[in-house]
Protein backbone atom coordinates (compact mmCIF):
# COMPACT_ATOMS: atom_id res chain seq x y z
CA UNK A 1 0.00 0.00 0.00
CA UNK A 2 1.26 3.46 -0.78
CA UNK A 3 1.10 6.52 1.42
CA UNK A 4 0.76 10.28 0.95
CA UNK A 5 1.26 13.66 2.53
CA UNK A 6 -1.01 16.23 4.17
CA UNK A 7 -2.22 19.76 3.46
CA UNK A 8 -4.11 20.92 0.34
CA UNK A 9 -2.18 22.94 -2.22
CA UNK A 10 -4.65 24.16 -4.82
CA UNK A 11 -8.19 23.34 -5.96
CA UNK A 12 -8.91 21.29 -9.07
CA UNK A 13 -9.04 23.55 -12.08
CA UNK A 14 -8.50 23.58 -15.82
CA UNK A 15 -5.53 25.96 -15.89
CA UNK A 16 -2.94 27.02 -13.34
CA UNK A 17 -1.66 30.57 -13.68
CA UNK A 18 0.56 32.77 -11.60
CA UNK A 19 -0.83 36.06 -10.33
CA UNK A 20 0.96 39.27 -9.45
CA UNK A 21 -0.20 42.74 -8.51
CA UNK A 22 0.54 46.03 -10.17
CA UNK A 23 3.26 46.74 -7.65
CA UNK A 24 5.57 44.23 -9.29
CA UNK A 25 4.22 44.26 -12.83
CA UNK A 26 6.86 46.68 -14.02
CA UNK A 27 6.68 49.06 -16.91
CA UNK A 28 6.93 46.76 -19.89
CA UNK A 29 5.79 43.31 -18.81
CA UNK A 30 2.21 42.34 -19.66
CA UNK A 31 2.11 38.70 -20.68
CA UNK A 32 0.65 35.38 -19.56
CA UNK A 33 3.05 35.13 -16.64
CA UNK A 34 1.47 38.05 -14.77
CA UNK A 35 -2.16 37.97 -15.92
CA UNK A 36 -4.58 37.24 -13.03
CA UNK A 37 -6.13 33.80 -13.19
CA UNK A 38 -9.62 35.19 -13.81
CA UNK A 39 -8.36 37.04 -16.92
CA UNK A 40 -6.37 34.20 -18.43
CA UNK A 41 -8.24 34.56 -21.75
CA UNK A 42 -6.45 37.84 -22.52
CA UNK A 43 -2.98 36.32 -22.07
CA UNK A 44 -2.55 35.39 -25.78
CA UNK A 45 -3.53 38.94 -26.82
CA UNK A 46 -0.90 40.53 -24.56
CA UNK A 47 1.65 38.01 -25.75
CA UNK A 48 1.00 39.04 -29.36
CA UNK A 49 1.26 42.71 -28.37
CA UNK A 50 4.74 42.11 -26.95
CA UNK A 51 5.70 40.16 -30.05
CA UNK A 52 4.69 42.79 -32.64
CA UNK A 53 5.68 45.89 -30.64
CA UNK A 54 9.04 46.34 -32.34
CA UNK A 55 7.55 45.95 -35.81
CA UNK A 56 4.53 48.22 -35.26
CA UNK A 57 3.98 49.96 -31.87
CA UNK A 58 0.51 51.14 -32.88
CA UNK A 59 -0.69 47.59 -33.54
CA UNK A 60 0.73 46.56 -30.17
CA UNK A 61 -1.21 49.43 -28.58
CA UNK A 62 -4.43 48.34 -30.28
CA UNK A 63 -3.90 44.76 -29.07
CA UNK A 64 -3.44 45.96 -25.48
CA UNK A 65 -6.48 48.22 -25.77
CA UNK A 66 -8.58 45.30 -26.98
CA UNK A 67 -7.18 43.18 -24.13
CA UNK A 68 -8.23 45.88 -21.65
CA UNK A 69 -11.77 45.96 -23.06
CA UNK A 70 -12.00 42.19 -22.93
CA UNK A 71 -10.69 42.16 -19.35
CA UNK A 72 -13.41 44.63 -18.38
CA UNK A 73 -16.05 42.40 -19.97
CA UNK A 74 -14.71 39.34 -18.15
CA UNK A 75 -14.64 41.07 -14.75
CA UNK A 76 -16.59 44.36 -14.82
CA UNK A 77 -16.42 44.86 -11.04
CA UNK A 78 -12.73 43.93 -10.73
CA UNK A 79 -13.59 41.47 -7.98
CA UNK A 80 -10.98 38.88 -8.92
CA UNK A 81 -7.67 38.58 -7.16
CA UNK A 82 -5.26 41.18 -8.52
CA UNK A 83 -7.66 42.28 -11.28
CA UNK A 84 -8.10 45.88 -10.13
CA UNK A 85 -4.33 46.47 -9.83
CA UNK A 86 -3.72 44.80 -13.18
CA UNK A 87 -6.37 46.83 -15.04
CA UNK A 88 -5.14 50.06 -13.44
CA UNK A 89 -1.54 49.42 -14.49
CA UNK A 90 -2.60 48.45 -18.02
CA UNK A 91 -4.80 51.56 -18.37
CA UNK A 92 -1.94 53.80 -17.26
CA UNK A 93 0.30 52.26 -19.88
CA UNK A 94 -2.32 52.75 -22.58
CA UNK A 95 -2.62 56.43 -21.67
CA UNK A 96 1.15 56.89 -21.96
CA UNK A 97 1.46 55.06 -25.28
CA UNK A 98 -1.55 56.49 -27.09
CA UNK A 99 -0.04 59.73 -28.38
CA UNK A 100 3.46 58.40 -29.29
CA UNK A 101 2.06 55.44 -31.22
CA UNK A 102 -0.56 57.63 -32.89
CA UNK A 103 2.17 59.92 -34.23
CA UNK A 104 4.08 56.95 -35.61
CA UNK A 105 1.07 55.46 -37.37
CA UNK A 106 1.60 55.00 -41.12
CA UNK A 107 -2.02 54.72 -42.31
CA UNK A 108 -4.79 57.26 -41.84
CA UNK A 109 -6.85 55.18 -39.43
CA UNK A 110 -6.38 52.39 -36.94
CA UNK A 111 -8.58 50.14 -39.08
CA UNK A 112 -6.32 50.62 -42.10
CA UNK A 113 -3.25 50.15 -39.89
CA UNK A 114 -4.50 46.82 -38.54
CA UNK A 115 -5.58 45.70 -42.01
CA UNK A 116 -2.20 46.50 -43.51
CA UNK A 117 -0.27 44.83 -40.72
CA UNK A 118 -2.44 41.69 -40.86
CA UNK A 119 -1.80 41.32 -44.59
CA UNK A 120 1.89 41.98 -44.06
CA UNK A 121 2.13 39.39 -41.29
CA UNK A 122 0.25 36.78 -43.32
CA UNK A 123 2.50 37.16 -46.34
CA UNK A 124 5.78 37.41 -44.42
CA UNK A 125 5.27 34.61 -41.92
CA UNK A 126 2.35 32.34 -42.80
CA UNK A 127 2.89 32.04 -46.55
CA UNK A 128 6.68 31.98 -46.22
CA UNK A 129 6.58 29.12 -43.70
CA UNK A 130 3.99 27.25 -45.73
CA UNK A 131 6.11 27.46 -48.87
CA UNK A 132 9.04 26.03 -46.95
CA UNK A 133 7.00 23.45 -45.04
CA UNK A 134 9.65 20.77 -45.38
CA UNK A 135 12.31 23.02 -43.83
CA UNK A 136 10.23 25.17 -41.47
CA UNK A 137 10.14 24.62 -37.77
CA UNK A 138 6.68 23.36 -36.85
CA UNK A 139 6.73 25.28 -33.57
CA UNK A 140 7.26 28.54 -35.47
CA UNK A 141 4.40 27.73 -37.83
CA UNK A 142 2.09 26.92 -34.90
CA UNK A 143 2.99 30.18 -33.21
CA UNK A 144 2.47 32.12 -36.44
CA UNK A 145 -1.04 30.70 -36.90
CA UNK A 146 -1.98 31.56 -33.32
CA UNK A 147 -0.61 35.09 -33.68
CA UNK A 148 -2.48 35.62 -36.95
CA UNK A 149 -5.68 34.39 -35.32
CA UNK A 150 -5.30 36.94 -32.49
CA UNK A 151 -4.49 39.73 -34.94
CA UNK A 152 -7.67 39.01 -36.88
CA UNK A 153 -9.69 39.10 -33.64
CA UNK A 154 -8.23 42.54 -32.85
CA UNK A 155 -8.74 43.66 -36.44
CA UNK A 156 -12.43 42.75 -36.30
CA UNK A 157 -12.84 44.54 -32.95
CA UNK A 158 -11.18 47.70 -34.27
CA UNK A 159 -13.49 47.75 -37.26
CA UNK A 160 -16.71 47.23 -35.34
CA UNK A 161 -18.65 50.49 -35.04
CA UNK A 162 -21.59 49.17 -33.00
CA UNK A 163 -22.11 46.59 -30.30
CA UNK A 164 -24.76 44.52 -32.08
CA UNK A 165 -23.66 41.32 -33.79
CA UNK A 166 -23.58 41.78 -37.55
CA UNK A 167 -22.24 39.72 -40.37
CA UNK A 168 -18.48 40.12 -40.65
CA UNK A 169 -18.61 40.90 -44.36
CA UNK A 170 -20.90 43.88 -43.73
CA UNK A 171 -18.68 45.10 -40.92
CA UNK A 172 -15.64 45.18 -43.13
CA UNK A 173 -17.49 46.65 -46.12
CA UNK A 174 -18.82 49.53 -44.02
CA UNK A 175 -15.65 50.26 -42.11
CA UNK A 176 -13.00 49.56 -44.75
CA UNK A 177 -14.89 50.06 -47.97
CA UNK A 178 -12.45 47.98 -49.94
CA UNK A 179 -13.93 44.83 -51.45
CA UNK A 180 -10.71 43.33 -52.77
CA UNK A 181 -8.84 43.67 -49.52
CA UNK A 182 -11.88 42.34 -47.68
CA UNK A 183 -11.96 39.20 -49.80
CA UNK A 184 -8.23 38.62 -49.30
CA UNK A 185 -8.41 39.10 -45.54
CA UNK A 186 -11.43 36.85 -45.13
CA UNK A 187 -9.88 34.18 -47.31
CA UNK A 188 -6.62 34.38 -45.37
CA UNK A 189 -8.44 34.19 -42.05
CA UNK A 190 -10.43 31.14 -43.13
CA UNK A 191 -7.17 29.37 -43.88
CA UNK A 192 -5.63 30.53 -40.61
CA UNK A 193 -8.67 29.43 -38.60
CA UNK A 194 -8.60 26.02 -40.24
CA UNK A 195 -4.90 25.53 -39.57
CA UNK A 196 -5.17 26.87 -36.02
CA UNK A 197 -7.46 23.95 -35.19
CA UNK A 198 -4.78 21.56 -36.48
CA UNK A 199 -1.58 23.20 -35.29
CA UNK A 200 -2.22 23.08 -31.56
CA UNK A 201 0.46 23.27 -28.87
CA UNK A 202 2.04 19.95 -27.92
CA UNK A 203 4.68 18.66 -25.53
CA UNK A 204 6.78 16.11 -27.45
CA UNK A 205 4.68 14.47 -30.16
CA UNK A 206 2.96 16.53 -32.91
CA UNK A 207 -0.07 14.32 -33.53
CA UNK A 208 -1.89 16.46 -36.10
CA UNK A 209 -2.33 15.15 -39.67
CA UNK A 210 0.25 17.58 -41.12
CA UNK A 211 3.05 16.29 -38.88
CA UNK A 212 3.37 12.74 -40.20
CA UNK A 213 6.72 13.62 -41.78
CA UNK A 214 8.24 14.98 -38.58
CA UNK A 215 11.35 13.08 -37.52
CA UNK A 216 10.00 11.85 -34.20
CA UNK A 217 6.82 10.57 -35.84
CA UNK A 218 8.81 8.31 -38.17
CA UNK A 219 10.00 6.01 -35.41
CA UNK A 220 8.39 2.57 -35.85
CA UNK A 221 7.66 2.38 -32.12
CA UNK A 222 5.72 5.66 -32.21
CA UNK A 223 3.82 4.59 -35.30
CA UNK A 224 2.97 1.21 -33.76
CA UNK A 225 1.60 2.75 -30.56
CA UNK A 226 -0.33 5.40 -32.50
CA UNK A 227 -1.81 2.80 -34.85
CA UNK A 228 -2.95 0.67 -31.90
CA UNK A 229 -4.61 3.64 -30.19
CA UNK A 230 -6.56 4.48 -33.33
CA UNK A 231 -8.24 1.10 -33.38
CA UNK A 232 -11.77 2.18 -32.40
CA UNK A 233 -13.53 -0.73 -34.07
CA UNK A 234 -16.65 -1.81 -32.17
CA UNK A 235 -16.73 1.08 -29.69
CA UNK A 236 -20.27 2.46 -29.08
CA UNK A 237 -19.99 6.19 -29.79
CA UNK A 238 -22.63 8.56 -28.36
CA UNK A 239 -25.35 9.60 -30.77
CA UNK A 240 -24.61 13.32 -30.54
CA UNK A 241 -20.85 12.89 -30.94
CA UNK A 242 -19.26 14.88 -33.77
CA UNK A 243 -16.80 12.73 -35.65
CA UNK A 244 -13.34 14.11 -36.36
CA UNK A 245 -10.32 13.05 -38.34
CA UNK A 246 -8.13 10.24 -36.96
CA UNK A 247 -10.01 9.47 -33.75
CA UNK A 248 -8.59 7.14 -31.13
CA UNK A 249 -9.73 5.33 -28.01
CA UNK A 250 -8.90 8.32 -25.78
CA UNK A 251 -11.37 10.42 -27.75
CA UNK A 252 -13.97 7.75 -27.05
CA UNK A 253 -13.17 7.78 -23.31
CA UNK A 254 -13.49 11.57 -23.32
CA UNK A 255 -16.89 11.42 -24.99
CA UNK A 256 -18.15 8.72 -22.60
CA UNK A 257 -16.79 9.90 -19.22
CA UNK A 258 -16.44 13.66 -19.77
CA UNK A 259 -12.70 14.24 -19.38
CA UNK A 260 -11.11 17.55 -20.28
CA UNK A 261 -9.75 18.10 -23.78
CA UNK A 262 -6.25 19.14 -22.72
CA UNK A 263 -6.03 16.24 -20.29
CA UNK A 264 -6.83 13.83 -23.12
CA UNK A 265 -4.13 15.40 -25.31
CA UNK A 266 -1.52 15.14 -22.55
CA UNK A 267 -2.32 11.54 -21.64
CA UNK A 268 -2.37 10.54 -25.30
CA UNK A 269 1.27 11.59 -25.57
CA UNK A 270 1.99 10.00 -22.20
CA UNK A 271 0.60 6.60 -23.18
CA UNK A 272 2.24 6.59 -26.62
CA UNK A 273 5.65 7.38 -25.13
CA UNK A 274 5.26 4.75 -22.40
CA UNK A 275 4.48 2.07 -24.97
CA UNK A 276 7.20 3.24 -27.36
CA UNK A 277 9.90 3.32 -24.67
CA UNK A 278 9.18 -0.23 -23.51
CA UNK A 279 8.85 -1.45 -27.09
CA UNK A 280 12.20 -0.04 -28.20
CA UNK A 281 13.97 -1.67 -25.22
CA UNK A 282 12.65 -5.08 -26.21
CA UNK A 283 13.21 -4.64 -29.94
CA UNK A 284 16.07 -2.14 -30.52
CA UNK A 285 16.14 -2.81 -34.29
CA UNK A 286 12.69 -3.60 -35.66
CA UNK A 287 12.80 -5.36 -39.03
CA UNK A 288 9.09 -5.52 -39.77
CA UNK A 289 6.12 -3.23 -40.20
CA UNK A 290 5.09 -1.14 -37.16
CA UNK A 291 3.11 -3.38 -34.80
CA UNK A 292 2.69 -2.99 -31.07
CA UNK A 293 4.16 -5.96 -29.24
CA UNK A 294 1.97 -7.68 -26.65
CA UNK A 295 4.94 -8.07 -24.30
CA UNK A 296 5.53 -4.31 -24.25
CA UNK A 297 1.82 -3.71 -23.71
CA UNK A 298 1.73 -6.14 -20.78
CA UNK A 299 4.82 -4.57 -19.18
CA UNK A 300 3.29 -1.09 -19.21
CA UNK A 301 -0.01 -2.43 -17.94
CA UNK A 302 1.72 -4.28 -15.10
CA UNK A 303 3.49 -1.14 -13.91
CA UNK A 304 0.40 1.06 -14.14
CA UNK A 305 -1.86 -1.30 -12.20
CA UNK A 306 0.62 -2.56 -9.62
CA UNK A 307 -0.88 -0.53 -6.78
CA UNK A 308 -4.46 -1.09 -7.94
CA UNK A 309 -4.04 -4.89 -7.89
CA UNK A 310 -2.43 -4.71 -4.44
CA UNK A 311 -5.40 -2.65 -3.26
CA UNK A 312 -7.90 -5.18 -4.62
CA UNK A 313 -5.99 -8.05 -3.00
CA UNK A 314 -5.78 -6.20 0.32
CA UNK A 315 -9.55 -5.63 0.37
CA UNK A 316 -10.29 -9.12 -1.02
CA UNK A 317 -12.04 -7.73 -4.09
CA UNK A 318 -11.85 -8.85 -7.69
CA UNK A 319 -10.29 -6.27 -9.98
CA UNK A 320 -12.29 -4.68 -12.78
CA UNK A 321 -9.65 -5.58 -15.39
CA UNK A 322 -11.69 -8.16 -17.31
CA UNK A 323 -10.50 -9.09 -20.79
CA UNK A 324 -12.75 -10.33 -23.61
CA UNK A 325 -12.70 -13.88 -24.95
CA UNK A 326 -12.10 -12.72 -28.53
CA UNK A 327 -8.34 -12.44 -29.02
CA UNK A 328 -8.61 -9.62 -31.57
CA UNK A 329 -10.23 -7.35 -28.95
CA UNK A 330 -7.76 -8.01 -26.12
CA UNK A 331 -5.24 -5.35 -27.18
CA UNK A 332 -7.94 -2.71 -27.57
CA UNK A 333 -9.37 -3.55 -24.14
CA UNK A 334 -5.95 -3.28 -22.47
CA UNK A 335 -5.36 0.11 -24.07
CA UNK A 336 -8.79 1.27 -22.91
CA UNK A 337 -8.03 0.24 -19.32
CA UNK A 338 -4.65 2.00 -19.39
CA UNK A 339 -6.06 5.09 -21.07
CA UNK A 340 -8.86 5.33 -18.50
CA UNK A 341 -6.40 5.09 -15.61
CA UNK A 342 -4.11 7.78 -17.04
CA UNK A 343 -7.05 10.11 -17.70
CA UNK A 344 -8.25 9.70 -14.12
CA UNK A 345 -4.75 10.33 -12.79
CA UNK A 346 -4.16 13.33 -15.07
CA UNK A 347 -7.31 15.09 -13.90
CA UNK A 348 -7.20 14.08 -10.23
CA UNK A 349 -5.42 17.25 -9.06
CA UNK A 350 -4.64 16.93 -5.32
CA UNK A 351 -6.30 13.53 -5.18
CA UNK A 352 -2.99 12.17 -6.46
CA UNK A 353 -1.81 12.37 -2.83
CA UNK A 354 -4.51 9.77 -2.08
CA UNK A 355 -3.55 6.82 -4.31
CA UNK A 356 -6.04 4.37 -2.77
CA UNK A 357 -8.81 6.91 -3.38
CA UNK A 358 -7.85 6.86 -7.06
CA UNK A 359 -7.99 3.06 -6.93
CA UNK A 360 -11.55 3.29 -5.63
CA UNK A 361 -12.56 5.69 -8.41
CA UNK A 362 -10.88 3.59 -11.08
CA UNK A 363 -12.42 0.37 -9.75
CA UNK A 364 -15.94 1.65 -10.40
CA UNK A 365 -15.23 3.46 -13.67
CA UNK A 366 -13.43 0.42 -15.11
CA UNK A 367 -16.44 -1.70 -14.17
CA UNK A 368 -18.69 0.76 -16.01
CA UNK A 369 -16.35 0.57 -18.99
CA UNK A 370 -16.61 -3.22 -19.02
CA UNK A 371 -20.41 -3.03 -18.85
CA UNK A 372 -20.62 -0.66 -21.81
CA UNK A 373 -18.29 -2.77 -23.95
CA UNK A 374 -20.10 -5.97 -23.00
CA UNK A 375 -23.42 -4.45 -24.04
CA UNK A 376 -25.05 -4.79 -20.63
CA UNK A 377 -28.59 -3.43 -20.39
CA UNK A 378 -29.94 -1.46 -17.44
CA UNK A 379 -32.86 -3.31 -15.76
CA UNK A 380 -34.51 0.05 -14.98
CA UNK A 381 -34.48 1.72 -18.40
CA UNK A 382 -33.81 -1.18 -20.75
CA UNK A 383 -31.01 0.81 -22.42
CA UNK A 384 -27.30 0.10 -22.57
CA UNK A 385 -25.36 0.81 -19.39
CA UNK A 386 -24.02 4.37 -19.18
CA UNK A 387 -21.54 5.99 -16.77
CA UNK A 388 -23.01 7.07 -13.45
CA UNK A 389 -21.82 10.63 -13.96
CA UNK A 390 -22.62 10.93 -17.67
CA UNK A 391 -20.38 12.26 -20.40
CA UNK A 392 -21.00 16.00 -20.23
CA UNK A 393 -18.08 18.40 -20.62
CA UNK A 394 -15.79 18.28 -17.57
CA UNK A 395 -18.19 15.87 -15.84
CA UNK A 396 -15.35 13.96 -14.16
CA UNK A 397 -13.82 17.12 -12.72
CA UNK A 398 -17.10 18.58 -11.46
CA UNK A 399 -18.83 15.44 -10.20
CA UNK A 400 -16.00 13.19 -9.01
CA UNK A 401 -12.87 15.22 -8.20
CA UNK A 402 -14.44 18.40 -6.84
CA UNK A 403 -16.67 16.79 -4.12
CA UNK A 404 -13.72 14.85 -2.70
CA UNK A 405 -11.48 17.90 -2.87
CA UNK A 406 -14.09 19.93 -0.99
CA UNK A 407 -13.69 17.49 1.91
CA UNK A 408 -9.91 18.04 1.82
CA UNK A 409 -10.38 21.82 1.81
CA UNK A 410 -12.82 21.77 4.74
CA UNK A 411 -10.50 19.58 6.78
CA UNK A 412 -7.61 21.93 6.02
CA UNK A 413 -9.68 24.85 7.29
CA UNK A 414 -10.25 22.97 10.53
CA UNK A 415 -6.47 22.71 11.01
CA UNK A 416 -6.28 26.51 11.37
CA UNK A 417 -2.89 26.50 9.65
CA UNK A 418 -1.56 23.76 11.91
CA UNK A 419 -2.72 25.24 15.23
CA UNK A 420 -5.52 22.73 15.88
CA UNK A 421 -4.80 19.36 17.45
CA UNK A 422 -4.17 16.50 15.06
CA UNK A 423 -7.14 14.62 16.48
CA UNK A 424 -9.52 17.37 15.34
CA UNK A 425 -8.85 17.30 11.59
CA UNK A 426 -7.81 14.91 8.83
CA UNK A 427 -4.91 15.34 6.42
CA UNK A 428 -4.24 13.49 3.17
CA UNK A 429 -3.03 10.35 4.96
CA UNK A 430 -6.11 10.19 7.16
CA UNK A 431 -8.50 10.68 4.25
CA UNK A 432 -6.65 8.11 2.18
CA UNK A 433 -6.77 5.56 5.00
CA UNK A 434 -10.55 5.61 4.67
CA UNK A 435 -10.05 3.65 1.43
CA UNK A 436 -7.88 1.01 3.14
CA UNK A 437 -10.99 -0.73 4.46
CA UNK A 438 -13.93 -2.44 2.76
CA UNK A 439 -16.10 0.12 4.54
CA UNK A 440 -15.14 2.56 1.79
CA UNK A 441 -17.56 0.76 -0.54
CA UNK A 442 -20.41 2.17 1.54
CA UNK A 443 -19.58 5.42 -0.25
CA UNK A 444 -21.29 3.88 -3.28
CA UNK A 445 -21.14 4.77 -6.95
CA UNK A 446 -22.38 7.32 -7.73
CA UNK A 447 -21.04 8.58 -4.41
CA UNK A 448 -23.70 9.26 -1.78
CA UNK A 449 -23.65 12.84 -0.53
CA UNK A 450 -24.72 11.66 2.95
CA UNK A 451 -21.93 9.07 3.26
CA UNK A 452 -19.77 9.22 6.37
CA UNK A 453 -16.75 10.25 4.27
CA UNK A 454 -18.43 13.58 3.49
CA UNK A 455 -19.75 14.15 7.02
CA UNK A 456 -18.56 17.14 9.04
CA UNK A 457 -17.93 17.23 12.79
CA UNK A 458 -20.88 18.15 14.99
CA UNK A 459 -19.44 21.50 16.05
CA UNK A 460 -18.97 22.51 12.40
CA UNK A 461 -22.51 21.47 11.47
CA UNK A 462 -23.87 24.12 13.82
CA UNK A 463 -22.58 26.85 11.53
CA UNK A 464 -23.35 25.27 8.12
CA UNK A 465 -27.08 24.82 7.54
CA UNK A 466 -29.54 24.90 4.67
CA UNK A 467 -32.42 27.32 4.44
CA UNK A 468 -34.67 24.79 6.21
CA UNK A 469 -32.27 24.69 9.20
CA UNK A 470 -31.20 21.10 8.52
CA UNK A 471 -27.51 20.15 8.83
CA UNK A 472 -25.47 19.78 5.68
CA UNK A 473 -23.60 16.62 6.66
CA UNK A 474 -24.55 13.41 8.41
CA UNK A 475 -24.58 12.54 12.08
CA UNK A 476 -21.06 11.10 12.26
CA UNK A 477 -17.51 12.13 11.40
CA UNK A 478 -14.99 9.51 10.33
CA UNK A 479 -12.10 11.22 12.10
CA UNK A 480 -8.73 9.55 12.49
CA UNK A 481 -8.42 5.90 11.53
CA UNK A 482 -5.03 4.89 12.91
CA UNK A 483 -2.26 6.79 14.72
CA UNK A 484 -3.06 10.20 16.21
CA UNK A 485 -0.14 12.44 17.13
CA UNK A 486 -0.52 14.32 20.42
CA UNK A 487 1.73 17.36 20.61
CA UNK A 488 3.15 18.65 23.91
CA UNK A 489 6.35 20.16 25.28
CA UNK A 490 7.42 16.69 26.45
CA UNK A 491 8.03 15.85 22.80
CA UNK A 492 11.15 18.02 22.96
CA UNK A 493 12.65 15.61 25.48
CA UNK A 494 11.26 12.48 23.87
CA UNK A 495 12.39 13.34 20.33
CA UNK A 496 15.91 14.37 21.41
CA UNK A 497 16.36 11.92 24.29
CA UNK A 498 19.72 10.65 23.00
CA UNK A 499 21.09 14.17 22.76
CA UNK A 500 19.93 15.08 26.27
CA UNK A 501 21.34 11.83 27.68
CA UNK A 502 24.67 12.41 25.96
CA UNK A 503 24.92 15.94 27.37
CA UNK A 504 24.10 14.80 30.92
CA UNK A 505 26.61 11.93 30.85
CA UNK A 506 29.33 14.19 29.43
CA UNK A 507 28.63 16.77 32.13
CA UNK A 508 28.89 14.09 34.83
CA UNK A 509 32.21 12.82 33.46
CA UNK A 510 33.67 16.34 33.21
CA UNK A 511 32.63 17.18 36.80
CA UNK A 512 34.30 13.99 38.08
CA UNK A 513 37.55 14.78 36.23
CA UNK A 514 37.54 18.43 37.32
CA UNK A 515 37.04 17.68 41.05
CA UNK A 516 39.58 14.86 41.34
CA UNK A 517 43.37 15.15 41.21
CA UNK A 518 44.91 17.89 39.11
CA UNK A 519 41.83 18.49 37.01
CA UNK A 520 43.72 17.68 33.81
CA UNK A 521 41.91 15.59 31.14
CA UNK A 522 44.73 13.02 31.32
CA UNK A 523 43.83 12.26 34.94
CA UNK A 524 40.91 10.19 33.68
CA UNK A 525 43.34 7.32 33.07
CA UNK A 526 44.20 7.06 36.76
CA UNK A 527 42.48 4.11 38.46
CA UNK A 528 40.51 6.08 41.08
CA UNK A 529 39.18 8.66 38.64
CA UNK A 530 38.39 6.01 36.00
CA UNK A 531 36.32 3.99 38.47
CA UNK A 532 34.29 7.07 39.37
CA UNK A 533 33.77 7.94 35.67
CA UNK A 534 32.26 4.48 35.13
CA UNK A 535 29.32 5.65 37.23
CA UNK A 536 27.95 7.28 34.04
CA UNK A 537 26.49 3.86 33.15
CA UNK A 538 24.43 3.92 36.33
CA UNK A 539 23.23 7.41 35.38
CA UNK A 540 22.40 6.16 31.86
CA UNK A 541 20.24 3.38 33.33
CA UNK A 542 18.40 5.89 35.50
CA UNK A 543 17.79 8.12 32.48
CA UNK A 544 16.40 5.17 30.53
CA UNK A 545 14.05 4.40 33.40
CA UNK A 546 12.88 8.02 33.44
CA UNK A 547 12.38 7.96 29.68
CA UNK A 548 10.24 4.83 29.97
CA UNK A 549 8.06 6.45 32.64
CA UNK A 550 7.56 9.56 30.50
CA UNK A 551 6.54 7.38 27.55
CA UNK A 552 4.07 5.45 29.75
CA UNK A 553 2.56 8.70 31.02
CA UNK A 554 2.18 9.99 27.46
CA UNK A 555 0.29 6.81 26.50
CA UNK A 556 -2.08 7.26 29.45
CA UNK A 557 -2.63 10.89 28.41
CA UNK A 558 -3.34 9.80 24.84
CA UNK A 559 -5.92 7.19 25.92
CA UNK A 560 -7.66 9.72 28.15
Amino acid sequence: MSSSRGGPDQPPQRRITRTQTAGNLGESVFDSEVVPSSLVEIAPILRVANEVEKANPRVAYLCRFYAFEKAHRLDPTSSGRGVRQFKTALLQRLERENDPTLMGRVKKSDAREMQSFYQHYYKKYIQALQNAADKADRAQLTKAYQTANVLFEVLKAVNQTQAVEVDREIVFLVSLGIMADLAQILEAHDKVAEKTQIYVPYNILPLDPDSANQAIMRYPEIQAALLALRNTRGLPWPRDYKKKQEEDILDWLQAIFGFQKDNVANQREHLILLLANVHIRQFPKPDQQPKLDEGALDDVMKKLFKNYKKWCKYLDRKSSLWLPAIQQEVQQRKLLYMGLYLLIWGEAANLRFMPECLCYIYHHMAFELYGMLAGNVSPMTGENVKPAYGGEDEAFLRKVVTPIYDVIAKEAERSRKGISKHSQWRNYDDLNEYFWSVDCFRLGWPMRADADFFCLPIEQLRFEKHGDSKPVGGDRWVGKVNFVEIRSYWHIFRSFDRMWSFFILCLQAMIIVAWNGSGQPSSIFSSDVFKKVLSVFITAAILKLGQGRLYFISLLYHNI
